[in-house]
């Protein structure tokens, strides 16, 4: 992929574009603290079977959530060419387990297109839109779906 800054008019927002278990996936760069590679975490007990574990990030702990299994695609088994995608959601900080940071892009608006009707209510209960971009199709995420609440009341 590459930026369509250059092929964008108007107003643009960005996005970062990652890739779980072959799919692709955005959400909105201001939720991106940090990008870093993949980091052993330390298992919660009786954790949802989607959280990894918690690392620690500068003497913050930090839960990770595997994006993978949290969609329903098969939990990741992550090695050292997967990435942890710091993020901010709410007044909460999350890890987010991915294969791999493919893009920074700018969209517009208009270029956003709602989830089909059609869809099963769990998918857009995580998805906000599809962005078309060079022929392939984006899913934008809203990541304030996919915290976990247990997550939530535990921070």
């Amino acid at each position: 992929m590459t930026d369509t800054t250059t092929r964008t008019s108007g107003k643009g927002r960005e996005v970062v574009a990652f890739r779980v278990s072959g799919q692709d996936f955005c959400f909105d760069i201001m939720s991106v603290r940090e990008i870093r590679g993949w980091t052993e975490t330390t298992l919660l007990p009786h954790a949802q079977p989607y959280v990894k574990g918690v690392i620690n990030l500068r003497g913050s702990v930090v839960p990770v959530v595997d994006l993978s299994e949290r969609l329903g695609l098969g939990a990741i088994e992550p090695g050292p060419r997967h990435v942890i995608i710091i993020t901010v959601i709410g007044s909460q900080t999350v890890g987010l387990l991915a294969d791999v940071v493919s893009d920074i892009l700018t969209v517009n608006e208009e270029d956003i297109q709602p989830v089909p009707e059609i869809a099963a209510d769990e998918v857009k209960a995580y998805i906000s839109g599809v962005v078309v971009v060079e022929g392939k199709m984006i899913r934008k995420m809203d990541l304030s779906r996919v915290l976990p609440t247990a997550i939530r009341e535990v921070a």
